[in-house]
């Protein structure tokens, strides 16, 4: 395990190391803006990395460059999932064009929606929030923050199927907290996904 995935910060996340489970990946299925049908299966033998952000969100704004970066990877996938932008979906096309995101968007709704695209990754308690997948279809890093593409290239590089799931420790203070009843804070414990199959036990560092 590189270094870095040892390496304390200086928040509470850095002193908890608990056991969880981990699982292959539900088949997520999502239409993007373009009316495009998104699925996990469409992937197969790319990283995928699912990013919750919001419109109103500075911090996702800071980590939209690198995310553009590991889209144009050719190993390399990313979906943009926006959330909780009320009732001003315009915001969200207006972000993307002033950023010029060039992976596939989502228009996820609004949190509290009956079905929101969550549901189908993981629980989704600030933003950013992020997932990435293996090749394999299986989640092997909650990103509780910002991402950081050195970091994730460095684990993609070193990552075996049998490898533990991570939690980077790279933002440990997100932007904009939110709460769910039922849900765990998610930077407190490794969320599961709704749907799983196949499990097997996996160490969530933080």
């Amino acid at each position: 395990m590189k270094k870095w995935f040892s390496t304390i910060c200086f928040t509470l996340l850095a002193t908890f190391a608990v056991q969880a489970h981990a699982a292959k990946a539900v088949n997520f299925q999502f239409t993007d803006s373009k009316g495009k049908t998104i699925r996990l299966s469409d992937y197969k033998g790319k990283w995928v990395l699912v990013n919750f952000w919001a419109p109103w969100c500075p911090r996702c704004k800071m980590e939209f460059n690198e995310l553009n970066d590991l889209d144009a990877r050719n190993d390399f996938v990313v979906i943009g999932v926006a959330m909780d932008y009320g009732i001003d979906e315009g915001s969200v096309y207006s972000t993307m064009q002033r950023f010029n995101l060039r992976y596939p968007q989502i228009i996820g709704g609004n949190r509290r929606d009956p079905n929101p695209p969550s549901l189908q990754v993981g629980p989704v308690d600030f933003y950013p929030t992020s997932y990435l997948y293996a090749p394999d279809g299986e989640i092997v890093m909650f990103v509780p923050g910002i991402i950081s593409k050195q970091k994730i290239i460095a684990f993609t590089e070193q990552y075996q199927p049998t490898a533990s799931t991570q939690v980077a420790e790279n933002d440990p203070v997100p932007e904009a907290p939110v709460t769910r009843p039922g849900v765990q804070k998610a930077s407190m414990a490794k969320p599961a996904p709704a749907k799983v199959q196949d499990k097997k036990k996996v160490t969530t560092v933080y």
